[in-house]
């Protein structure tokens, strides 16, 4: 690549960040690092109509949890800033007005209601009204005014949009670095507006040139904005600048049926689609992957695989790995259904890295939480019998909880076999543990199937209540590492416990 590559993602402040917005801004910052280049945060929020209070706060919030640090952005080497479209609004018109000048655009002075009108006289007809080649000159706009008319407009400050003049009949063909060549018909295509009577420019405008002031190299999106892609490549040929290369990125499709992954669909069908917990105005809450315990490294590996592969059988890279392999030639043209269990697999891959003691250290919290005192080898111990069963650190208390409280209530089925010789089987297994000078493991497992063996009874008539017993019901991991654990006056207990129940 002849000039350095600079990449930006620019999302809008109107809510929270959506994993479709994220897996945007990795493809990026990926694509960058991959190329020794920039990657570069702009918050885009001209429509101030649509803003929300603290989504811009949540939105770097949310990417430095995951690590997907802007090298440029708000605050930090703002060397084409600022990194804020409002605070660039004084930039916008005088392009707008540039493109007038040229003749790429016109003054529109139609009102909202005269427009209206002529979608329902157009409905009423069947048909559908566009603002574009085949209406612009019976409207109310510059084309069709004489040059003291329009003077007269603009002295006497009448409300105006600034609008596109869409080419009547041009075949389109763009390079599209994800779909290859796309090909589009001006003639279908409306006049949009791109400076608004509020004197605020529309995405369209101020997003072309912010990128070229910023220096963008590459435009990597989504593919809702392919339908974008003409416009603003006939602004920049418009401008006579240097068009970035453009490449759009497949849809996140719902786990089920068809279309896009929606920011309802999460809560709707019972996981996160935000990679924060959001608190709406009204009093809802959505739930995020950090909250619900997923590892920010599992997010990003599962996203990354959404869309795009190197072309092996790996599914395991941390960031760095996926920095240095990315391709956007292998970004896929068709939509990449979300599968929730898929994300759940990536979590536990990376539980199952992660030390005993890290997980010891971070299920410490949730025992203090339920006023259990442990220490870190404890409950490190534990974590090691247990975790090669849970998807994220919130399970290991369900699946370890009779190690820190005995139970109270017993696996009905293994009860129903309960008998008097049970009973003094059980005993007979309590003189033993007590007997027991070296309590381990190995020992404990020699001592007691060796006394089943020499009774002649069958195994399981012995194990199961003894599980059960320690456990509660048939769960868990190798029972004599359980009762390793729970040490040797606590097992006594707990057959005591079972018997006299």
């Amino acid at each position: 690549m002849s000039k350095q590559v600079r990449v930006r993602f620019a999302p809008s402040p109107t809510g929270p960040l959506h994993i479709g917005g994220v897996r945007t801004a990795l493809f990026n910052y990926l694509f960058a690092k991959k190329n020794n280049g920039v990657f570069y945060i702009r918050i885009e929020d001209t429509d101030q109509t649509r803003f929300v209070p603290g989504a811009e706060e949540y939105i770097f919030e949310a990417l430095r949890w995951l690590g997907i640090e802007p090298d440029e952005t708000i605050g930090k080497n703002e060397k084409f800033g600022p990194y804020k479209q409002s605070e660039r609004k004084h930039l916008y018109k005088d392009y707008a007005l540039q493109l007038v000048h040229d003749g790429f655009a016109y003054y529109a002075f139609d009102t909202a209601e005269e427009l209206d009108a002529k979608r329902k006289e157009a409905e009423a007809e069947g048909k559908t009204f566009i603002y574009n080649h085949s209406t612009r000159e019976y409207l109310v706009n510059s084309l069709n005014m004489t040059h003291q008319e329009l003077e007269a407009r603009l002295y006497n400050e009448d409300p105006y949009v600034i609008r596109f003049k869409m080419p009547s009949s041009e075949k389109l063909t763009i390079q599209d670095m994800v779909r290859g060549e796309v090909t589009f018909d001006t003639s279908l295509l409306d006049d949009k507006v791109l400076f608004k009577s509020d004197g605020m420019p529309t995405y369209h405008l101020a997003n072309i040139v912010d990128d070229h002031l910023q220096e963008t190299s590459h435009v990597i999106r989504g593919e809702e904005w392919l339908p974008s892609l003409p416009l603003h490549h006939l602004l920049y040929r418009s401008f006579r600048w240097e068009s970035p290369e453009f490449a759009h990125l497949p849809l996140i499709l719902k786990p089920v049926g068809n279309g896009k992954l929606s920011k309802r669909d999460g809560d709707k069908l019972g996981f996160p689609v935000f990679p924060l917990e959001w608190k709406g105005e009204d009093g809802s809450v959505s739930m995020g992957y950090r909250e619900q315990g997923y590892f920010p490294e599992a997010v990003i590996n599962f996203l990354a695989l959404l869309g795009w592969n190197e072309g092996t059988d790996q599914e395991i890279y941390s960031l760095e790995q996926l920095a240095q392999v990315f391709d956007l030639g292998r970004v896929n043209k068709s939509g990449a259904k979300f599968d929730p269990e898929k994300n759940k697999w990536f979590n536990h891959q990376y539980l199952m890295e992660k030390s005993n003691d890290e997980l010891a250290e971070m299920f410490l919290l949730t025992l203090e939480q339920k006023g259990i005192q442990k220490s870190l080898n404890e409950v490190s111990t534990i974590v090691g019998l247990v975790k090669d069963r849970a998807n994220f650190v919130t399970d290991l208390y369900d699946l370890a909880d009779y190690f820190f409280v005995a139970p109270k209530e017993y696996d009905a089925k293994v009860m129903k076999n309960f008998t008097e010789d049970t009973k003094i089987w059980l005993q007979e297994i309590s003189n033993i543990i007590v007997s027991i000078d070296n309590f381990e493991a190995k020992v404990i497992e020699e001592k007691v199937k060796s006394w089943i063996t020499e009774q002649n009874i069958g195994m399981g008539k012995v194990m199961q209540p003894l599980r059960v017993a320690m456990v509660g019901e048939m769960k868990g991991p190798d029972l004599f590492e359980i009762m390793n654990v729970l040490g040797q006056q606590e097992v006594i207990q707990r057959i005591k416990a079972i018997i006299e129940k």
